[in-house]
């Protein structure tokens, strides 16, 4: 069969409408919410991580010696550094260990599921179990807990306990802030379950 023109021009016809239907089902959708954020790639990556804070007992003199100390000891199964990003933070995905330690030497310990290093404000984002065993065997649990690193300063807003063997109290609450060594603490709201212990009377 040989093709006439009239056939020819339905044939270009019906491409032609295929093609406007092709060019009008164009995505215009505008992404929102998670899907409009860019995804962001760790600067680098380290496993079986070990960070030593330290400072110095007294000012260096000009030959460039001081006696320093170990305030701090970071540990964590890896961390992920995104210094590359316009606010700087570091990641630690599978939890961290921090041990910390007093004038003295005393040590105490906190531990959580999750953490973040805001490296241009110093703060600590503590997530997931949060735990905090003080030297002296004061406990803190919460779910989430701040650090504020350069002024030693830690709170909550989150569900806590907290527990004093020195007094003998286990007292519940709902946000909270104090310092590292726990001889400065206020609680935003307490409830829940308060045992005291009472001393003895003597006879």
């Amino acid at each position: 069969m040989i093709p006439t023109s009239r056939n020819i021009l339905k044939c270009f016809a019906t491409v032609f409408t295929v093609a406007i239907l092709f060019m009008s089902c164009e995505d215009d959708y505008k992404r929102v919410g998670e899907e409009a954020v860019k995804p962001i790639f760790p600067q680098w990556i380290a496993q079986n991580f070990t960070l030593t804070y330290t400072e110095t007992i007294e000012a260096m003199s000009s030959q460039d010696s001081a006696n320093s100390r170990v305030i701090a000891v970071l540990t964590s199964p890896i961390t992920e550094n995104f210094d590359n990003q316009s606010f700087k933070f570091r990641t630690f995905p599978k939890g961290l260990k921090v041990d910390f330690f007093d004038d003295k030497g005393q040590k105490s310990v906190v531990t959580a599921d999750y953490g973040i290093i805001y490296t241009q404000t110093n703060l600590i984002d503590l997530q997931g179990n949060v735990v905090i065993d003080s030297y002296d065997g004061k406990k803190l649990k919460t779910d989430q807990l701040y650090f504020d690193n350069k002024n030693n300063w830690i709170f909550t807003e989150a569900a806590f306990t907290y527990t004093n063997p020195d007094d003998g109290t286990v007292m519940d609450g709902e946000g909270m802030d104090f310092n590292k060594d726990f001889s400065f603490f206020k609680a935003n709201k307490t409830f829940g379950l308060m045992t005291i212990k009472e001393e003895e009377e003597q006879l």
